[in-house]
């Protein structure tokens, strides 16, 4: 109920994947259980002809990369079989267009040289962006940010809320008395999680609880009570501090994934503002122009 979102460093919530890549919409069929290789097939062995053109182990392989969504469904142990009937599809079709004349109008031109492009854009990221990071650089990034961290503490604390200021000054007054802090909480806190647990909250940082709370919260030392209830959007809590650690920064191993995906998005857009600088983009619709210049000038 108090604790807002947890919210992941600035440098590691920016990281997000940027390349997406075209899936077909071939539906993979259901196929006989294959016998696995026994070792990895040769790319070029021709496995068989559809009008003549070879299939090849390449050709499975790329329909296999291409249609992953569709044949994730599909036993691992049927999927190049599975891929292999999806391409032979796609061949019969495509042939059929071709004898049809679709190859030859409009928009189908427009959308094959878009698929070209997107890719060569694909293959450009994939060669020089994701696969050229390397293991080293992605702990020397990661040691880099946890140095350049600032220190911070979290606290452990309970709580127990109550529905009016009275209510919570009468709380402080037994446990003034001696009243044990779980028990009251467990009695009469109307938060339902902390009803359960005697008030526990756990540890938290600043920036995960409501001000009000907050506030109070980290002004108290391990083993203190507020003086006095304090008001929030959730009603009157009273709060005690168990106990206040530094914020440890997470595993190398939680986070390498994040910290490879923020240095793919710094490295891709650092090779595209070069090529924006080098190359000759001119937006001429009076409507777009506006928000592509503001675009660019807020990625410099």
């Amino acid at each position: 109920m108090l604790k807002k979102p947890l919210r992941l460093t600035a440098v590691l919530a920016a990281a997000g994947l940027m390349a997406a890549f075209v899936t077909s919409p071939v539906i993979a069929q259901e196929a006989p259980a294959a016998p696995a290789p026994a070792e990895a097939p040769a790319p070029d062995a021709v496995l068989g002809t559809v009008n003549g053109k070879p299939i090849t182990n390449r050709d499975i392989d790329f329909a296999l990369a291409d249609l992953a969504d569709q044949l994730g469904q599909v036993p691992p142990d049927q999927q190049r079989f599975a891929a292999l009937m999806a391409l032979i599809d796609i061949r019969l079709l495509a042939a059929k267009g071709e004898a049809d004349g679709i190859a030859e109008k409009e928009p189908f031109v427009q959308r094959l040289a878009f698929l070209r492009d997107r890719a060569l854009h694909n293959e450009i990221f994939r060669t020089t962006v994701a696969e050229a990071i390397t293991d080293e650089e992605i702990r020397a990034r990661y040691d880099t940010e946890v140095a350049a961290t600032p220190p911070e503490n979290e606290i452990s604390a309970r709580h127990i809320l109550l529905e009016t200021e009275e209510a919570a000054k009468a709380v402080i007054e037994e446990l003034k008395g001696g009243a044990d802090f779980a028990a009251l909480a467990t009695a009469q806190s109307k938060d339902p999680s902390g009803a359960s647990n005697g008030g526990d909250l756990g540890y938290f940082t600043r920036g995960r609880m409501v001000p009000e709370f907050e506030t109070a919260a980290f002004a108290l030392k391990p083993g203190e009570t507020t003086e006095a209830p304090v008001q929030s959007q959730f009603g009157w809590h009273v709060i005690r501090v168990e106990d206040v650690r530094p914020v440890q920064p997470p595993a190398f191993e939680q986070v390498a994934g994040q910290v490879r995906s923020l240095i793919m998005r710094e490295r891709y857009f650092e090779i595209l503002q070069g090529l924006r600088t080098s190359g000759n983009v001119d937006i001429t619709d009076p409507a777009m122009k506006p928000a592509y210049d503001a675009a660019i000038a807020g990625q410099k």
